[in-house]
């Protein structure tokens, strides 16, 4: 049974070597997901695993959610392939998947099928590892603060066009209100932040946006941020409940593909 593992930074990402047949045990699976939590995102460079091969690996480590075909969700700007392109183009911001949900998923698992030739490199930002980092008197700031989380705030961000259709659907997912600072179970902190970060609450909306601007600043700096080179085939997850992540802008009109397999959550935010 294979399985090698190798820091990618200090501070966040490490590389997985296996094969398939050993990755698609329980004993393997359950190792990716120890050093999943540990390191934020794990990488499998090339692994080339077919769409029933991830959503295996996926159950193995959790609880699948439904979505897409048989739990792979493909994630391009093709209309022909997906008709919410425009709402993917927020994904060029920094965020955290779910802060419209009580419970955010898990983790995600995300195989490059067709790549950008310009730009579409995945960047991931350990928000554990920064709330660490951050000076006490700042910790003490921010512990009790609550922040309002709105998609609709999310998307104008990204420059989405408010159209009609597009505000109707935004809307359909209320403002949720989450700690700034996430106690976790495990009795680790991690920030919840991003572009869905709209204000906090009972502060001056400026004076807000701004500690929440330097805060995601912080966060994102080289330090914390692992910056993911795709090559066809390759296989990331990412713990989305300590990680921030985003993509960077490539053409529209590229073709890009991946194939996304989404790991249900196990923890409110707290």
């Amino acid at each position: 049974m294979m399985f090698e593992a190798f820091a990618l930074k200090d501070g966040i990402g490490s590389e997985i070597r296996t094969d398939v047949e050993s990755l698609l045990t329980a004993e393997v699976a359950a190792k990716v997901r120890r050093l999943l939590v540990e390191r934020g995102v794990v990488v499998f460079k090339g692994l080339q695993l077919t769409d029933a091969q991830q959503v295996a690996l996926a159950r193995l480590m959790g609880s699948v959610r439904q979505e897409g075909e048989n739990g792979i969700y493909k994630i391009t700007l093709d209309k022909s392939a997906n008709d919410r392109r425009d709402y993917l183009k927020g994904s060029f911001l920094w965020h955290i998947d779910g802060t419209h949900d009580e419970v955010p998923v898990f983790a995600s698992l995300l195989t490059g099928i067709t790549l950008s030739t310009t730009g579409g490199q995945t960047e991931f930002a350990n928000s554990y590892g920064a709330y660490e980092a951050l000076p006490q008197e700042m910790k003490a700031k921010i512990e009790r603060l609550k922040v309002v989380h709105s998609v609709e705030v999310s998307m104008r961000r990204a420059d989405i066009e408010p159209t009609e259709a597009n505000l109707a659907f935004w809307r359909k997912f209320p403002d949720k209100t989450h700690n700034l600072v996430w106690t976790h179970k495990s009795g680790r902190k991690s920030l919840v932040i991003g572009c869905h970060a709209s204000h906090i609450e009972g502060m001056d909306r400026d004076e807000g946006q701004k500690l929440l601007q330097d805060l995601l600043d912080w966060t994102t700096q080289p330090r914390f941020v692992y910056r993911h080179e795709w090559t066809p085939g390759d296989l990331l997850i990412w713990d989305n409940t300590g990680v921030l992540h985003r993509v960077e802008p490539y053409p529209l009109d590229c073709g890009r593909m991946m194939h996304r397999t989404t790991l249900l959550g196990e923890e409110a935010f707290a």
